[in-house]
Protein backbone atom coordinates (compact mmCIF):
# COMPACT_ATOMS: atom_id res chain seq x y z
CA UNK A 1 0.00 0.00 0.00
CA UNK A 2 1.70 3.38 -1.13
CA UNK A 3 1.56 6.48 1.68
CA UNK A 4 1.94 9.92 2.30
CA UNK A 5 1.98 11.05 5.83
CA UNK A 6 2.94 14.67 6.27
CA UNK A 7 3.66 16.47 10.12
CA UNK A 8 3.08 19.83 10.08
CA UNK A 9 5.24 21.82 12.66
CA UNK A 10 4.35 25.20 14.13
CA UNK A 11 7.21 26.60 12.30
CA UNK A 12 5.85 26.00 9.14
CA UNK A 13 8.16 23.20 8.24
CA UNK A 14 6.61 19.82 6.67
CA UNK A 15 8.32 16.52 7.21
CA UNK A 16 6.94 14.07 4.23
CA UNK A 17 7.21 10.41 4.72
CA UNK A 18 6.48 8.11 1.58
CA UNK A 19 6.22 4.37 1.95
CA UNK A 20 5.02 1.86 -0.26
CA UNK A 21 6.71 2.89 -3.90
CA UNK A 22 9.85 1.14 -4.71
CA UNK A 23 12.63 2.82 -6.65
CA UNK A 24 12.52 6.48 -7.65
CA UNK A 25 9.14 7.14 -8.88
CA UNK A 26 8.32 8.07 -4.99
CA UNK A 27 10.20 11.51 -6.69
CA UNK A 28 7.86 11.80 -9.63
CA UNK A 29 4.35 11.07 -7.17
CA UNK A 30 5.42 13.72 -4.53
CA UNK A 31 6.66 16.19 -6.88
CA UNK A 32 3.35 18.35 -7.58
CA UNK A 33 2.69 18.31 -3.82
CA UNK A 34 6.16 19.24 -3.01
CA UNK A 35 5.67 22.12 -5.55
CA UNK A 36 2.59 23.58 -3.66
CA UNK A 37 4.70 23.08 0.13
CA UNK A 38 7.75 25.62 -1.10
CA UNK A 39 11.07 24.85 -1.03
CA UNK A 40 12.33 21.66 -0.47
CA UNK A 41 15.62 21.86 2.33
CA UNK A 42 16.76 18.30 2.49
CA UNK A 43 15.95 14.51 1.49
CA UNK A 44 16.57 11.30 2.46
CA UNK A 45 15.90 8.42 0.79
CA UNK A 46 14.63 4.84 2.32
CA UNK A 47 16.21 1.69 1.45
CA UNK A 48 12.34 1.26 -0.97
CA UNK A 49 13.81 4.31 -2.88
CA UNK A 50 17.50 1.80 -3.75
CA UNK A 51 14.95 -1.21 -4.19
CA UNK A 52 14.88 -2.78 -7.29
CA UNK A 53 11.28 -3.36 -9.08
CA UNK A 54 10.89 -6.73 -9.61
CA UNK A 55 10.49 -7.48 -13.24
CA UNK A 56 10.62 -10.99 -15.61
CA UNK A 57 11.67 -10.94 -19.23
CA UNK A 58 11.55 -13.70 -21.30
CA UNK A 59 13.07 -14.44 -24.21
CA UNK A 60 12.26 -17.28 -26.92
CA UNK A 61 14.20 -18.30 -29.45
CA UNK A 62 12.57 -20.24 -32.86
CA UNK A 63 14.76 -22.34 -34.41
CA UNK A 64 13.36 -24.68 -37.67
CA UNK A 65 15.81 -27.12 -38.89
CA UNK A 66 15.71 -27.76 -42.37
CA UNK A 67 15.04 -31.34 -41.40
CA UNK A 68 11.65 -30.87 -39.30
CA UNK A 69 10.06 -28.81 -42.51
Amino acid sequence: METLEFIIYPDGRVQEKVTGIVGSSCAEVTAAIEAQLGQVVSQQQTSEYFAQVDTQSLTVTNQAMFGEW
